[in-house]
């Protein structure tokens, strides 16, 4: 999976994107956008990917993301039987949709705000999301409407408390590395193949590179090494299951990527400062 640039068709319509979708599973690959994107999960479930995060996503998912933030949703394998079985409501927006000095004006300033935390992704919850959700059926509205509604929306969600960032250290530090084409393949191509076996020699051609010099670039880059990258995206995927599933500590621990149980529960320690166990059991009692 590549992250793919995504040109949205201009309208001269109207200034911003309103769609329904409904398919037998998402489809869009790793990509991004100069637009903000609203997202609201209407039905499916499966795996949402924003910046450097991994998390499960159930329908009543709301999520608004930054410009050029990648992304994707991708459905669980039994969540993709039969037309409709995913169901989304997107809003794509450019930061200057209302003009370029509008977001200078006092009463954007929450808003405004609002756009610099998107650079880390935004989860809604609660009654924020409940009053966001209910005010995203543009159905029977006219462009006015539409363009008022989005207003309120935005408004809505920058003065409320019941918002999570998704992604801090992406919105600090990745934003800059992923403005080149080079490294959003091989990031993209990190986020496909992590639950399996990555060659440095498969990711180096990626990026068209030796292995001595890809090494050398993507220390770089992310001031990691590749091998730390991939150990964070299997912790990280192995901490979503851990907490939202019952399989056993064996099957997360090569589902995520592990092949060795051993090497996972320490890896796993190392990181978390807890037992794959006892990290499910804060969560849930067992």
């Amino acid at each position: 999976m590549r992250a793919a640039y995504e040109h949205l068709s201009e309208n001269i319509e109207n200034s911003f994107l309103y769609r329904r979708f409904s398919l037998p599973q998402f489809d869009a690959p790793f990509h991004y956008h100069p637009e903000l994107e609203l997202t609201f999960i209407e039905q499916s479930e499966g795996r949402r990917f924003v910046g450097q995060q991994v998390a499960d996503f159930v329908a009543g998912d709301l999520v608004l993301l930054g410009e050029n933030v990648p992304h994707c949703w991708l459905n669980n394998v039994s969540h993709t039987e039969g037309i409709g079985s995913a169901k989304s409501i997107v809003i794509q927006f450019r930061k200057d949709f209302l003009g370029d000095t509008f977001l200078n004006l006092p009463e954007m300033g929450a808003v405004n705000q609002l756009f610099q935390k998107a650079q880390s992704g935004i989860l809604i919850k609660g009654k924020t999301r409940d009053k966001v959700v209910e005010k995203m059926d543009f159905s029977y509205l006219t462009s006015f409407q539409k363009l008022i509604q989005l207003i309120e929306i935005l408004q809505i969600i920058a003065i409320s408390d019941e918002i999570e960032l998704i992604d801090t250290q992406f919105s600090s530090s990745t934003v800059s590395m992923l403005d080149t084409e080079r490294f959003r393949k091989v990031y993209a191509y990190i986020i496909e193949n992590y639950q399996q076996e990555i060659s440095l020699e498969a990711v180096a051609a990626v990026a068209h590179l030796t292995p001595t010099a890809f090494c050398r670039y993507f220390k770089k880059m992310t001031r990691k090494t590749l091998v730390d990258v991939i150990l964070e995206f299997r912790l990280k995927h192995a901490c979503q299951l851990l907490i939202s599933t019952e399989k056993s500590v064996s099957d997360i621990c090569f589902d995520s990527g592990f092949g060795n149980i051993s090497y996972f529960n320490k890896q796993f320690k190392n990181a978390l400062g807890h037992s794959p166990l006892n990290y499910r059991k804060m969560f849930y009692r067992i």
